[in-house]
């Protein structure tokens, strides 16, 4: 268990942060703020870089050096932004106090490095984990932001009605497995979080098991994995499942032991909730079966797969609407053609209009502010589980999920553009289409 004293603390000083807020609403105010406090002392300078951060809802902080200088970096909804560009000795004191503040050592800078720090402010206590890698020119820092106020409610998860009715059905289920799948950043965490939230009650024991633990959960017990110590995900499943808990939270599946005791777990009367790295929700059970578990305990224990990815919305200071072009007309219809009639759409013709990002001081100048989610899902009947016994292709998988009403997450990208949360532009960027 993590003690609090082996943890760097950096305490805000009162009304810190909020001042920094106010003051701090978009990347040329942190810039200028960082300009006027060059003279201040490094401690202060770090202070402002991880609240002005924070004030504008960066998720990372990267700190680059380069052959005369290094530059500060935020990404923002999920795209990098430059900031600030500093002098080669100013970057040294700033990686020596944030190697400090993360309980690493200093005099190591030919090996990989990684840390954590607690902040601690008048509101919530927000953790942020430093990774500093050794590279051509210095040491390169990462500090990501686990902010708790990024932690959002089911219904803040941007969930289509027929998505939404799906989900909180699915979660009330006392037994089986929800797996969420989608690459590194794809929100898969906050996901799984959002459903927590959903589900904690006072008559319901949850029970989590993470590498690392992200964000704390009130009424959850949580406990995080430490290989270095033999306590791996494999050997707390099996403790948690003798605690009796309802709910069971497995941060990854990525080896045949926790894909079986997770089975396992799932088909004795406990609800699991678990993320697997495929592309999309049809890889879910051949990635499963590749790791060697067996299709009889897949079928019966997999409710339900979901897959996911973060689209940035629109800016609605500053988005201009737009008819659609011929091609586009054609590539949306083509793109929605056999959809679900439980999906409400708006029509689509020549006069229909979608969102154009343009770009002002509220969103950067990237014409985006925030991000939501375009989701995939399928729920295992007695279709699909005949076809797991055939240890199944991805495509097959796909065809088949498709033909019981799958809308897959392009299709759901397309609705959330005639919504107008999103541009066109944003869903070929994000789908690769």
């Amino acid at each position: 268990m993590r003690k609090e004293k082996e943890l760097g603390i950096i305490e805000f000083p009162p009304e810190f942060l909020k001042e920094t807020k106010e003051k701090t609403k978009n990347i040329p105010d942190l810039k200028k703020e960082i300009e006027n406090s060059l003279s201040k002392n490094i401690t202060d300078l770090l202070n402002l870089i991880l609240a002005g951060t924070i004030a504008i809802s960066g998720s990372d902080i990267h700190i680059e050096p380069q052959k005369d200088e290094a530059r500060l970096r935020l990404r923002i909804d999920g795209m990098l932004q430059d900031v600030f560009t500093f002098e080669t000795s100013l970057y040294e004191s700033l990686i020596k106090r944030i190697k400090i503040t993360s309980k690493v050592k200093l005099n190591i800078t030919d090996k990989p490095q990684d840390g954590r720090f607690t902040i601690k402010n008048e509101e919530e206590p927000i953790e942020i984990r430093t990774s500093i890698l050794p590279a051509e020119y210095g040491e390169s820092v990462v500090m990501r932001i686990l902010n708790p106020k990024s932690l959002i409610s089911l219904e803040e998860l941007g969930l289509r009605e027929d998505l939404m009715e799906t989900f909180k059905k699915e979660i009330k289920r006392k037994n089986g497995m929800i797996i969420v799948t989608g690459p590194t950043g794809s929100g898969k965490t906050t996901t799984l979080y959002a459903f927590l939230k959903y589900l904690s009650t006072p008559e319901i024991k949850i029970i989590t098991i993470e590498n690392p633990i992200e964000y704390h959960l009130k009424g959850v017990s949580q406990t995080q994995v430490d290989p270095g110590r033999g306590y791996t995900f494999a050997d707390g499943l099996r403790s948690i499942v003798r605690q009796d808990p309802d709910v069971i939270l497995v941060g990854e599946i990525r080896d045949l032991e926790t894909a079986e005791i997770a089975l396992q777990a799932a088909l004795t009367g406990h609800l699991v909730l678990t993320t697997l790295h495929t592309n999309d929700a049809a890889g879910t059970i051949p990635r499963i079966i590749d790791l060697g578990a067996n299709p009889s305990s897949i079928a019966p224990a997999i409710n339900m797969a979901i897959a996911q990815r973060l689209l940035r919305k629109v800016c609605k200071e500053c988005a201009i609407e737009r008819k659609l072009k011929k091609e586009e007309l054609e590539e949306i219809k083509s793109g929605l053609k056999n959809l679900s009639q439980n999906v409400k759409l708006p029509e689509i013709n020549e006069n229909t209009k979608i969102p154009q990002a343009k770009g002002c001081k509220d969103c950067n100048q990237t014409g985006y502010r925030g991000r939501t989610g375009a989701f995939e899902s399928f729920m295992v009947n007695e279709e699909i589980e005949e076809i797991i016994h055939e240890k199944p292709t991805v495509s097959e998988m796909r065809k088949q999920s498709i033909a019981k009403g799958m809308i897959t997450m392009y299709q759901s990208a397309l609705i959330e553009t005639l919504k107008g949360i999103t541009t066109l532009e944003e869903v070929k960027r994000v789908m690769g289409k």
